[in-house]
Formats: structure tokens, sequence, C-alpha cells
């Protein structure tokens, strides 16, 4: 099999590759924003992030999902002729879609509206009353 038959984007990166590339781009205090984990904000470097990265699955997932995420607008942007310049950094919050082109491409979308943090209906709380019952005086029988 060649290289151009692999089709995964992460084929040949090493992690350490990855993140000294993240780094560069959105640099510690991003990371920290992005992936909110001590080893990116408090004292960042990259042999203790290297060591937390290994040994937590979860943490690596989120960066190497940034990282494609990075690469896949990186792509998108070099495949446009003509268009404007990519959007600087942090001039978008982050997670924030894309507007449709169907609409003007300066409108800003809406969020969708919250649901209570009690669910959707505010149903009453279950639970003990709110004045504690009284409990009967004991009554003990001398026998």
């Amino acid at each position: 099999m060649t290289e151009t038959d692999n089709k995964d984007p992460l084929h040949g990166l090493t992690l350490e590759k990855i993140l000294n590339l993240l780094v560069e781009a959105y640099g510690w205090e991003g990371l920290a924003e992005f992936i909110p984990v001590k080893c990116f904000s408090v004292d960042p470097s990259i042999k203790s992030s290297l060591i937390f990265l290994r040994r937590t699955p979860w943490a690596r997932a989120k960066v190497e999902a940034l990282f494609l995420g990075k690469l896949r607008k990186r792509r998108s942007n070099a495949g446009r002729r003509g268009a404007a310049p990519p959007a600087t950094r942090g001039s978008k919050a982050p997670g924030a879609a894309p507007p449709t082109e169907a609409g003007p491409a300066a409108a800003p979308r809406k969020a969708p509206a919250a649901a209570p943090k009690n669910g959707p209906a505010a149903a009453p709380k279950k639970g003990p009353p709110a004045t504690p019952k009284q409990r009967p005086p004991d009554t003990k029988t001398e026998s």
C-alpha cells in the first residue's frame, strides 16, 4: 500500500508533531480554551502534555479532533480560488457554525433557546415537604 492509498489524515503524524502545530496555531491559552485540561493551562510544556495525552484517551481524541478540524478548515480555504482570505484566529466563537450560502454571509446565527434546568416542563419537585413533620412525643409505658 502506498502513501496515497491511505485515507487517514493523521497517518505519519506523531502526537508530538500534532501538538506542536496546534501550539503554533492557537498557543497554550487557546488550547486551554478549546480543551480545558491542566497540562495546557498550568505551567504547560510539550513534554508534560505528551505524557498526559498518551495516558488519557479522551483528551488525546479531543486534541486529534481539534487538529482534524483545523486541517479541514485549511484544506477548504485552500480549495477556494478567488475567495476572501480565511478569518483570523479569534474572530469567530469556537464551535459556531459557518453561515449558509442561502443567507447573507454577515448575518449572525441565533443560538438555540436553552432548555430549563429542570427539563422541558418545570414539574413540581418531588421530595420532602417544605416543613419537616413533627414526631409524636415519646410515650413510654412503665412496666
